[in-house]
This record gives structure tokens, sequence and C-alpha cells, in this order.
């Protein structure tokens, strides 16, 4: 036995620590645990043999740490978030969110595969290097947040004005998912997003529906008719100029991803609990999926919602709406697009208007350099399979950031499985992935080395 499968339970029991800590960013409550999470990675990654320490800042804590005994050798930013989801809702968790438990081969709780058992992988493959041979075939910096969660404003300050200090070859990161199980993956492609509030007005008070209906504009209407006017029933976007930068993926793309293992009827009702898919019309499933922008409503907030009848008009209205998108889509001026669209259908009576929370550009990676090749070759050695590309829906900030501001390519090298529960309760993480995946980022290492 190696270093690695000999400390399988230490590895484990560790994790279990980092995600007892309810590390949650939205919530301003959850502050010391943040912090409480900082500082146990920070002391992990010098257990392991690295200089480390917290980058203090307008937001949440940066967890930085170094080893750069390999001179000549590749230098690799390695990237992960110790922040977390709010576990909501509670009553739907078959264990605790916060006390973390292993049912079979699977370890649930939150942050388990988003992002803070992925991130381990990264600390464990590093540390089980240093133990058994004293150095690392390259140069490594760690550079952990805190606020992936809530738009990362922190970070990409940091790497924006830092260059220097963080200045590497390629980024690895391990905040994505395996296509399907026994799979080795790596995302090429990440949805950019613009995250904003609706606010819709009408009088200045709430007022009787009876005494005031059929006179009185509805905010809560209001809300709807926007929204409605802003995608139709088949799911296109209808806001003008939208997609207009859209680059639809090529032909070798598109042949790649009709050859992986999908069962549309499983991904519907087994891993989604839907009755049938939506969407655009014409445009294949995964195509729509990471190929195609988006527009989400998260949630409505307004009037009377309690028990029993108030029969009352509101004054305000809150929605809660996002857009992913693709390359070449760009968020200031999808922000514009989206602000104009709105000031467009806002019915007679309101005001309405958008605020935007925090947004992120789109991300491809061209996958023939020497770095997403080395990964691709660890993976397929540890998993016994050839390593497939795909790209996904959902978006990492800071990918772009390492494009624009270090000019170096990011490789997501993903062991979470479709079925992990991200955002959602039960979140899990399986656990002969977390094992594999340390030993897939060593071995990657020693390739590159």
């Amino acid at each position: 036995m190696n270093y690695y499968q000999e400390n399988h339970a230490a590895f484990l029991e560790g994790l279990k620590a980092w995600l007892r800590i309810p590390s949650i960013s939205t919530l301003s409550e959850h502050k010391p645990d943040i912090r409480r999470a900082a500082e146990f990675a920070l002391n992990e990654l010098r257990a392991a043999g690295l200089a480390g320490e917290l980058i203090e800042g307008e937001g949440n804590p940066l967890v930085f740490a170094e080893w750069t005994g390999a001179p000549g050798a590749p230098t690799l930013l390695l990237y992960g978030h110790y922040d977390v989801q709010p576990p909501d809702p509670l009553d739907e968790w078959k264990s605790p969110p916060f006390e973390p438990e292993v049912r079979g081969n699977d370890i649930f709780g939150r942050g388990t595969s988003d992002d803070k058992g992925q991130t381990y992988i990264l600390i464990k493959a590093v540390e089980g290097l240093l133990k058994t041979r004293g150095k690392l075939p390259v140069n490594v910096k760690f550079l952990i947040e805190g606020e992936e969660e809530t738009g990362g404003e922190h970070i990409e300050s940091y790497v924006g004005t830092k260059p220097a200090r963080l200045k590497s070859d390629a980024a690895i990161i391990c905040d994505t998912e395996m296509f399907a199980p026994e799979l080795p993956t790596i995302c090429i492609g990440l949805r950019g997003m613009v995250y904003a509030e609706l606010h819709v007005e009408g009088a200045n008070h709430d007022l009787h529906s009876g005494v005031y209906g059929g006179a009185a504009p509805n905010p809560m209407q209001a809300v709807a008719e926007i929204i409605c006017a802003l995608k139709d029933r088949d799911g296109h976007i209808q806001i003008p100029g939208f997609y207009d930068r859209v680059v639809p993926p090529s032909p070798k793309e598109r042949e790649a991803w009709a050859r992986l293992p999908f069962d549309e009827r499983d991904y519907t009702e087994k891993e989604m609990g839907a009755r049938e898919l939506v969407g655009e019309p014409g445009i294949a499933l995964l195509e729509r999926l990471w190929a195609r922008p988006t527009f989400e409503v998260h949630g409505i907030r307004g009037g009377f919602t309690g028990e029993g009848a108030k029969t009352v008009i509101p004054a305000r209205a809150v929605a809660k709406i996002s857009t992913r998108l693709v390359a070449d889509q760009d968020p200031a001026e999808a922000t514009e697009q989206l602000k104009k669209a709105v000031a467009q259908a806002c019915p007679r009576g309101v005001t309405a208007e958008l605020k935007v929370l925090h947004s992120a550009p789109p991300s491809l990676v061209n996958p023939d350099n020497r770095f997403i090749h080395a990964a691709a070759d660890a993976m397929s050695e540890v998993f016994g399979k050839p390593t497939v590309y795909i790209r996904s829906g959902g978006s990492i900030p800071i990918v772009a950031a390492f494009e624009q501001s270090l000019g170096i390519p990011s490789v997501m090298m993903g062991f979470g499985l479709p079925d992990d529960n991200l955002h959602a309760p039960n979140e899990k993480l399986h656990l002969p992935n977390f094992y594999r995946g340390i030993e897939a980022v060593a071995r990657y290492l020693d390739l590159l080395g």
C-alpha cells in the first residue's frame, strides 16, 4: 500500500472536521464560521509542509500557501473554495447538513462535493508527495477563497492586483463533476452569469383589494408580466440582442457529446426528479445545458404569504433572477440588454429597477495544451478509462479572472457526480472518487514534473 491508500481513514476524518464548520458565505451571522473554515484550510496546508498565510481584505479571508522548491519545473496555481451554500430546506435532509455522515460509499453533508471535499483532494495530493519524498516534482501555489457562492469580489481583486505573486503556468481546479460514474472527465467550458434583483413598486403603501381593486397597480402581477416578457413558453429568451454573440459548439464537439453515455429518462426522472424536460425546441439537450444562455427565476417575494387570507394589493414586489452566459457573451453588455428589456416590459402604474448583485464572464479553454493533456493521462491511469471532455452549465467566476489577469489556462479536474445534489438537500461526495481523486492529482503532478 502507498501513502494515499494507508491514509484513507485520516483523510476522511480530516474532511469531516472541515465539513462540520457551517461556513455559509451568504449569511452574515456565519462570519465566525467563515474564519474558522479558512484557518482550518491554512493549518492543513502548513501541516502538509507549505508556507502559508491568511490574506485579509474587504471580503472573506483568502488562504494562500506555496511550495516553490523545484526550479525549472512548471508552477501550478491550485484553487478551491471553503464557503458553502445555505442548507435550506432543512427538513429534507436525511442527516444534519453540518454533521457529515457516511452512508454506503458516499459521505453526506453541505460542502462535501461543492467544494470542501474536492479542495481537500488537492491539499492531500500535495501532502502525500511532501510527506513521502520531502519535495514536489513541480512548484505549487494554493489560493482558496471564501466567497465563491456570493460572487468572489475579494479574490478577483487580489488576482487582478497580484499577478507577480500568483505567476503560474496553469491553474488546477477541482470544483466540477465527472460526466458519469467511473468516467474520468475534464471540463473545458463554463457558463458565466448575471444575478440580479428586479424591484417593482406601485402605490406607496399596501391597498385593500376590494376598495382599490380594478384601479390600483399590482407589483406582484407586474413582476409576473415582466418575467413572462423576457422568456416565452418555449424557452426562447426574448431580450433583444441577447443571442447575437453566442458561439455555437463546433461539429467535432457536438460529435463527442453525442458519444457520451447518457440516458435522458434517467436524467429527467432520477437525477432531476422531474416529469419532463423543457427548453428551446430543436436544440440538443447537452447543447442547451452547456452552450446556450438561460434566463431563470429563483424567488419572488411580496404581498401576503402567511396562513389564511388577507386581501391586499402589495405596494412592492421583488424577484431574484439570473441569466447564464456562454462564449462570447459579455456580462456588462448582457446587463444593459436585460435592463433595457425590463424597462420595455414594465407595465403602466409601476416602476421597475434591476439591481445586479454579481456577474461573471463565461470561459472556454482550448484543450490542446500540455497541462490538460497530462491531466487527462493521469485521470485515465487512475480510473482505467479514457478521459472525456465536457462543458458545464455552471459558473466558476475565477476561471475567467485567471485567464484575463494571469494569462493562464484552467485545468478543471472534477471528481463530483451528477447526482451529488449541489446546492440542494443531501449533498454528497462518492468516497471512491475522493480517494482516487487524490491519487489522480498526485499522478498529474508527477507527469508534469
